[in-house]
């Protein structure tokens, strides 16, 4: 089974991009031409290789196969051109990570003191929801993932870095804040603002509702920490929220956080890569030097 370089990069930017006009011109070929040689390299594999229903692209199982494992020849290739770099006293090459959305509040600084001792490595960095990162990381498409919950039916290395609690906050002044200890009963009648299906916070949320037999009032769904952030503070309803989407403290942005049972929900970051996957020399000094800045962090 062969495929040519340019194959395989067309494939690889198929992967990336969930569309062929956009691989297309990621790789500056025309569309037809792309077309063409997608369809070559399913003649080779013998198999389709994706779908597309409308606006939804998916991969189908041979194309996931053919993602993975191309995926893992370019990450060895680059390690292999890392490890020869600082044979001969140089250091180049390219660095990307993947991390949920809240661990955008530390994750970019990590990067930076990374990158003012390193400047001449590219970084790339992906900030998407859970399941956006967990996708990412069954294909194998970096070479760090930074997120709370890793998914349990991957083969997995994984670091813990530092706490991730995550506390019931309610506007300042609400009704619930001066009370101590709440019970579950008391929160039943609130309005509760939730992140998106798909993200981890969401998840740990309803994980933790499912074991205290606890059933909210339809929420109101919102994308973003900051968005839900500003909701409650005006007043629109109580929510879950990492501490590391509160920078400051809760009172900073208008918000209390509310002594409900079984809150703060533990939780803990983890750097997490697949076992069968070597890390890179660049991405093995990442991990290292990540691992550090936490180490203080808990110490601080």
């Amino acid at each position: 089974m062969n495929l040519t370089p340019k194959q395989i990069k067309l494939f690889l930017a198929l992967v990336e991009t969930q569309s062929v006009t956009a691989a297309a011109r990621a790789c500056h070929v025309t569309q037809p031409t792309a077309s063409m040689q997608l369809r070559a390299i399913a003649e080779v594999v013998g198999l389709p290789l994706y779908e597309i229903s409308g606006r939804q692209f998916r991969l189908t199982d041979a194309g996931e196969a053919l993602a993975a494992t191309l995926l893992q020849v370019e990450h060895a290739w680059e390690g292999f051109q890392q490890s020869i770099a600082g044979l001969r006293g140089l250091e180049r090459g390219r660095l990307r990570v993947a991390v949920v959305s809240t661990a955008k509040y530390f994750v970019p600084q990590f990067l930076a003191d990374f990158c003012r001792a390193h400047p001449q490595i590219d970084v790339s960095l992906e900030v998407l929801n859970r399941d956006g990162v967990v996708s990412r990381l069954r294909r194998h498409q970096d070479d760090l993932y930074v997120m709370s919950h890793p998914p349990e039916d991957l083969a997995l290395a994984t670091h813990a870095l530092m706490p991730n609690k995550l506390l019931l906050v309610a506007p300042q002044g609400h009704r619930l804040s001066g009370k101590g200890r709440l019970k579950w009963s008391e929160l039943r009648n609130e309005k509760w603002i939730v992140r998106e299906a798909g993200s981890g916070t969401r998840w740990a949320m309803e994980q933790a509702f499912a074991r205290a037999g606890f059933t909210p009032p339809a929420p109101m769904v919102l994308g973003s920490n900051e968005a839900i952030r500003g909701a409650v503070a005006g007043g629109m309803g109580v929510a879950v929220l990492s501490e590391h989407a509160l920078p400051g403290g809760p009172a900073q942005h208008g918000l209390v956080a509310l002594q409900a049972p079984g809150f703060p929900i533990p939780a803990q970051w983890f750097a997490v890569h697949p076992t069968q996957q070597a890390l890179a020399p660049i991405a093995l000094a990442f991990l290292q030097h990540i691992l550090k800045l936490a180490s203080a962090s808990r110490m601080a």
